[in-house]
């Protein structure tokens, strides 16, 4: 079958303008080459390295905001393509959240973990994001922004982080992340 392409932000979240991020691209394949598409276009071209290529961006302005999806190229032809990941470059207007995970930084397999996102503001949702990973999780918010993981598993490893916004008829409004935290599963 045709080779899988991950594709994902590091660090994960919403960029400020200034801000910076890599885009990853990740695929179990030999050699060829990735092709980083910006809203449909080609956009830039790198050459596979061990599994994976790294497209950097800094100094990010408007003009970097988009949907950015790779392509995995041998020759001509076009031999997997990822799922897409969308870059938002907007100015921070909320506190910085803070994440915390109960019952600790390092558990025993199937035991109940919660991520807690902590933000001065009453209103604000937050998303939870894992490193590698393209889709956030939004997090619940009965007044209180968590996420159950009910039996972890090694699966659920790796460095977490929390961002949060407030949403508005014509806009919304961004925090920066959270400091990140990792998790050990035993």
């Amino acid at each position: 079958g045709a080779p899988t392409i991950s594709i994902f932000l590091k660090p994960p979240g919403v960029i400020p303008p200034g801000g910076s991020t890599t885009i990853c691209c990740r695929c179990q394949c030999d050699n060829g080459n990735f092709v980083l598409y910006k809203k449909g276009h080609q956009f830039r071209t790198l050459e596979l390295r061990g599994g994976r290529v790294e497209f950097s961006i800094s100094n990010a302005t408007e003009e970097d905001a988009g949907a950015y999806s790779c392509h995995y190229m041998d020759g001509g032809t076009v031999l997997a393509r990822s799922d897409t990941v969308e870059v938002i470059v907007q100015e921070f207007r909320l506190p910085k959240p803070v994440l915390s995970v109960l019952p600790g930084h390092e558990v025993d397999a199937r035991t109940q973990v919660i991520f807690h996102c902590t933000i001065a503001h009453s209103h604000a949702g937050c998303f939870l994001y894992l490193e590698g990973q393209v889709k956030a999780i939004l997090l619940s918010k009965e007044g209180d922004n968590y996420f159950n993981l009910s039996h972890a598993h090694k699966g659920n490893e790796g460095r977490y982080s929390c961002q949060c916004f407030t949403k508005d008829a014509s806009s919304f409004k961004w925090s920066p992340v959270s400091k990140t935290l990792d998790l050990v599963v035993r």
